[in-house]
Parts: structure tokens; sequence; C-alpha cells
């Protein structure tokens, strides 16, 4: 039996993005334990998972300490793991790898650069870009585990796993649809449109589909989501008492609904891993190509600054974009309801007049 671990402590999209080396790890190794390590707020997205066999959490702020980050190397050691991936490839992550022993340590490094020290025994360059319809994100954690195990025919599609309980959501029970979850904050105030235009597409569709309006946000943000709800003309229609604050909450939410409008974040990847219509709209210094999974234009469609105005970025490398991430009001004022309609609108018909929801 090989015991497998996987270091992914970061936010919840990436989390459930990793999940696809369990899936695939198991038809190789189907005798394998995998254990996941991952923040705690993070978990949800795993649980229930048949592939994965273990989830160890950790605390953000805590493993920043160096006195909880040598004795998680050492719980770390003691495991004598046989193989380790590190699709996070950070500070913490690498050390783990480092003084682990495992005799197999694949991790990520950037092309044309030389690794300081032998974190890993395979390390494995990004992707100059993406080509499958998965998306950059997903095809580099595809190519983790094939420059390491060859895989025939993998499984790029990320999937969460409900129990029984968990697809029956009775709030909804009576609600008027169509149910369109809104992402209305994202998950840093440098990720977020300005308020008076969120409350402008809102609006939008609330007058135009006359269904059921729901609010996601993460709870510490519930005095700023309230703050654009009162900006809205359409309040009939929005339903603030239907909220969750946990993930398997919102997983049973989303599974419930019938599609979901957000900036981009974990919300939308758990809305793709459920089958769930998307249209997200990225922040102008995010490279959509890491993350527009499986986008086609009619299940999943989005908005993106840099595609529709390119001619207020440069080049669109990645000085320009953490430049761009440190101060995008600017270009979020660009990102105006007019410019985001002009996509949504059209989606929106499609999804909603043209299918049964």
């Amino acid at each position: 039996m090989k015991k497998i671990l996987v270091i992914q402590n970061k936010r919840i999209g990436d989390v459930l993005i990793a999940s696809i080396l369990a899936n695939n790890l198991k038809t190789i190794f189907p005798d394998s334990q995998i254990t996941y390590f991952v923040y705690d707020y993070t978990s949800g997205v795993l649980e229930n998972n048949p592939n994965i066999d273990r989830i160890i959490l950790a605390k953000n702020k805590e493993l920043k300490k160096l006195s909880v980050l040598l004795k998680t190397i050492l719980k770390i050691r003691k495991e004598r793991y046989d193989i380790i991936l590190d699709p996070y490839a950070k500070f913490q992550s690498r050390m783990m790898c480092l003084f682990s022993k495992a005799p197999i340590r694949v991790g990520f490094k950037r092309k044309h650069k030389k690794l300081k020290l032998p974190f890993y025994t395979q390390p494995v360059s990004f992707l100059d870009h993406g080509t499958q319809p998965c998306g950059k994100a997903l095809e580099d954690r595809i190519n983790l585990l094939n420059s390491v195990f060859t895989i025939s025919n993998p499984d790029d599609r990320y999937k969460i796993f409900l129990s029984d309980d968990e697809t029956v959501y009775p709030k909804l029970n009576g609600i008027k649809r169509p149910v369109i979850v809104l992402g209305v904050l994202g998950s840093a105030p440098n990720k977020s449109l300005p308020y008076d235009y969120i409350a402008e597409i809102i609006d939008f569709i609330a007058q135009k589909y006359q269904g059921t309006l729901l609010f996601n946000y993460a709870p510490h943000q519930k005095e700023e989501a309230f703050k654009i709800y009162e900006l809205c003309e359409s309040k009939d229609h929005i339903n603030l008492d239907i909220y969750e604050d946990s993930i398997r909450g919102f997983i049973r939410l989303m599974n419930s609904s019938d599609l979901l409008i957000s900036n981009e974040g974990g919300s939308v990847h758990i809305a793709k891993a459920l089958s769930k219509p998307t249209f997200t709209i990225y922040s102008p210094y995010i490279d959509k190509s890491n993350w527009n999974s499986f986008e086609d234009g009619k299940i999943h469609d989005s908005v993106h600054l840099f595609e529709e105005r390119p001619n207020l970025f440069g080049h669109f490398t990645r000085d320009e974009r953490q430049s761009i991430e440190k101060d995008p009001d600017r270009l979020y004022m660009e990102l105006t309801p007019e410019l985001i309609l002009r996509k949504l609108a059209p989606y929106l018909e499609f999804q909603l007049n043209n299918q049964s929801i």
C-alpha cells in the first residue's frame, strides 16, 4: 500500500481543483491511502470524496509560526509517506517536502528557475499556456501527475460528492424560480466590484426574470453585503433569509439552485463541480486562462475587462498583473454594468428562456 500526501494549503477553489489528483491517483494506486493537508476552512469541498482517505487540517495563521511549522514537519516525517505531491509549492509546503524523507516528492517550479534546495525529487514546470477546455490550473495538475506517473486517460473534472441527505434542501421549497445565487463580494476587497455596479446588475436580473435572488458572501462580509442590498431597488426579489455560512451548507444550497453569477472564486468552482451553470466576473488582474474551467459560452461564461477593453492594458504580463492587484480600483471602474451586461444579458436569455429550469 502506498501512502500518499497532497499538500494544498490554499483557498477553497485551489483545494477543489487539487482534488483531481486524488481522483486520478486512485486509478493508478487503487490500494493507496491518500491524505490531504489543507486549511481547516477549505476541507468542506473534500468531504465524502471516496478517493481521499484522510484530511489533515491546519490553521492559516498558526502555520505561519515557525514553531508550528516545525512541529508539522516532524509529524509529516513520522508518517513516512511514499509519495508527496505539492501543487501549492510555497515555503511551508516545500519545507514539509524537503524534510519528509519521502522517496518521491513532486512539486511545481517556475520555468527557467532553479530551486535553491532539493525540495522535490521531480520538480515540474508550470505549463506556458493552457490548451484544454479544463483551463490551465487543472491542466497543470494533470501535467504534474503525468510527469511522474503515466495516465492514459486522465480525469480532469473536479467533483463534489454529496450524501443522500445533502441532495435535499427544503429551504427552497415553494420559492419562486429561477433561483439565482449571486456572489456579491469577492474573497478580498481587491476582488470585488464597486457596490453601486453590483446593485445595478442585481436590479437588471430581478426586473427581467422575476425569480428569487440569493446572496452568497463570507460570514465576515455580512455588513458589506447588506450595504449592497440597501442600494438595490428590487428588494422584493432578494431573499436574505436563505443563506449558508459553511461550505457544505453552500453546496446543498447551490445544488438545489438554478445558476450562479459571481466574482471568480471558490463558489464558481463549487457550482461547476455540481454541474450548475455559472457566469464569472473576473478581477482585472486575474489571468483568466488559469481559472476558466470548462467555459463554453453557453453553460459557463464570463467577462474579463482585458477581453472587452484591451487598450486599457499593456502586455498583461505577470509583473503587470501584480501591479494592478495592488491598486485595481481604476480598472474596476472601467468594468461597468453596461459592459458586463453586454455578455451577461444574452447568457441569461439562453439559460433561463431556452433551458428548462
